[in-house]
């Protein structure tokens, strides 16, 4: 029987890099933020590679939710790609019920900085920080799970130790492999890649964290003001190395 799980994270965050080292795994399909279309669908935001996008993805929210909690795997463990921002407050989350879960949060400040450069602005329900802290509650009631939390700088700074401890609380062995992997681009990437894939790309591991919080403009600031309680207060649930 396969067993799913959903890292939920925000943009600008490590997801991307994350995937690629469950996907190293001999055991392990991945799936790239499957509710895409239908957050742009939903919202009416326009991004990079709109149209691909809405061509290549499925944007009815209940089918693709059935998909990735019932939809036949030819892999012993999935791994699912979350957006916190592309799930709709008032979506019902009872598929997610089977699925083991991880958070993945970033500081806030790190995110304004990250997307602003690659959207030219930011808001706070760009990134979806508050949305992450409501699904957590959310999904550990529905899912009756002790859901892990993984700081990213915490996996930059020790990532073999930090995999470990992320493979233990999900219940799956660890592969060395999930240390690296090969550069360059994968099929199982979004077609909005090209835009947001650029430096994981490139990569072939972990890089190492950023120590200094980046200087923020007023606007940008407040905004990530308002996502720090949220922060902070996953932060105090985080995995420790």
């Amino acid at each position: 029987m396969t067993i799913r799980i959903a890292m939920w994270s925000g943009p600008r965050n490590i997801s991307t890099a994350m995937m690629r080292s469950w996907e190293n795994r001999p055991d392990t399909q991945v799936v790239d933020e499957p509710f895409y279309a239908s957050f742009l669908t939903q919202t009416g935001a326009v991004h990079p590679y709109q149209q691909e996008i809405l061509a290549a993805q499925n944007s009815d929210f209940d089918a693709v939710a059935r998909e990735l909690s019932q939809g036949p795997v030819s892999s012993a463990l999935q791994y699912q790609k979350q957006m916190t921002h592309h799930i709709p407050e008032q979506a019902d989350m009872s598929w997610c019920a089977s699925l083991r879960h991880c958070f993945l949060i970033r500081h806030p400040a790190k995110v304004v900085d990250s997307y602003t450069r690659s959207m030219g602005q930011c808001d706070a329900a760009d990134i979806g920080i508050e949305r992450q802290y409501t699904l957590y509650q959310q999904l550990c009631e529905i899912s009756a799970q002790n859901i892990p939390v993984v700081d990213s700088d915490a996996l930059l700074g020790s990532p073999e130790p930090m995999l470990k401890a992320i493979c233990k609380a999900l219940d799956v062995s660890f592969y060395p492999q999930m240390l690296s992997w090969p550069k360059g681009k994968r099929d199982s990437d979004g077609v909005w890649a090209p835009h947001w894939y650029h430096s994981v790309e490139d990569s072939t591991g972990f890089g190492g964290p950023r120590d200094t919080l980046p200087e923020l403009t007023a606007q940008q600031q407040a905004v990530a003001d308002s996502c720090m309680p949220f922060y902070q207060e996953m932060k105090q649930r985080a995995l420790a190395p």
